[in-house]
C-alpha cells in the first residue's frame, strides 16, 4: 500500500515526528510512505488544510496513493476538506480506538488526526498506537462481529451516494481555484512522488499542464 503523508503550515514543525511513527509502523508491514510535506514551519510550499484535502484527492483519485494520513490543529478543519472530495473517505481519529473502528466499521481511506489539541506528553506514542490499530489486518471487517453484514452494505450505500453528491475529479480541478491548487501541488517532492505513481493518465496530464 503506498500511504501519503501530508501536513498543513501550523502544526508542520511536527512533519518529522509523525512522518518517523508512521514509517516505523508500516514499513515491516510492507507498506510504502510518501511524505508530501510540508517539511517543516518554514518550507517554501506552504499548505491550508484545504490544500491538504486538494492534494489528498489529487493522490487518491489518480491511485497515486492508496491512503492517507493528514490533519490539522484539531484535524476537524482537515477532515473536513477531504471529505468535500469524490474518492475521499476521511475519517477523524483522535486514539487507537477510532483507528480501529473507523478502519473496520467505515473502511476509509483518509484520516485526519489533531496534532495541536490533546497532544503532549506520549503524543508520539499515541501516534504510533493509531497507526498500528488503522493499519492492524483488513479493514472493513466489521466491528463488532455481529454488525458485519450491515456495517460492510452501509459502507457501499455510501460509496453509491458519494458518487451521485459529488462531479468527477477532472471537473473539480478545472473549475477550482487555479491558484489555489498550485499551491496544493507546489512541494518540494510532489512531481517526484506523484508522477513515479499516479495512475490515471488523464489527470496526469492535467496536473503536467498546470505546473
Amino acid at each position: 500500500m503506498k500511504i501519503a503523508l501530508i501536513n498543513e503550515n501550523s502544526q508542520a514543525a511536527k512533519n518529522e515526528m509523525i512522518a518517523k511513527a508512521l514509517t516505523d509502523v508500516v514499513t515491516p508491514m510492507g507498506h510504502e510512505v510518501f511524505n508530501y510535506g510540508m517539511y517543516g514551519a518554514e518550507d517554501k510550499a506552504p499548505l491550508t488544510y484545504v490544500q491538504n484535502g486538494i492534494l489528498a484527492a489529487i493522490l487518491l483519485n489518480s491511485g497515486a496513493a492508496d491512503y492517507v494520513i493528514t490533519g490539522c490543529g484539531t484535524g476537524e478543519g482537515a477532515m473536513l476538506a477531504c471529505n468535500s472530495f469524490p474518492g475521499v473517505l476521511c475519517g477523524h481519529v483522535v486514539d487507537p480506538s477510532d483507528a480501529y473502528m473507523f478502519a473496520q466499521i467505515n473502511d476509509g481511506n483518509a484520516i485526519a488526526l489533531p496534532f495541536a489539541k490533546g497532544f503532549g506528553w506520549g503524543a508520539e506514542l499515541n501516534l504510533t498506537y493509531i497507526f498500528e490499530k488503522l493499519f492492524q489486518g483488513e479493514s472493513g471487517q466489521g466491528y463488532p462481529k455481529d454488525r458485519v453484514i450491515p456495517e460492510q452494505r452501509n459502507k457501499k450505500i455510501l460509496d453509491e451516494v458519494k458518487k451521485v453528491t459529488h462531479v468527477d475529479m477532472i471537473t473539480i480541478l478545472k473549475n477550482i481555484d487555479q491558484e489555489l491548487l498550485k499551491g496544493a501541488i507546489a512541494g518540494e517532492k510532489f512531481g517526484e512522488f506523484f508522477y513515479a505513481n499516479c495512475k490515471d493518465d488523464e489527470i496526469k496530464a492535467f496536473i503536467k499542464s498546470i505546473l
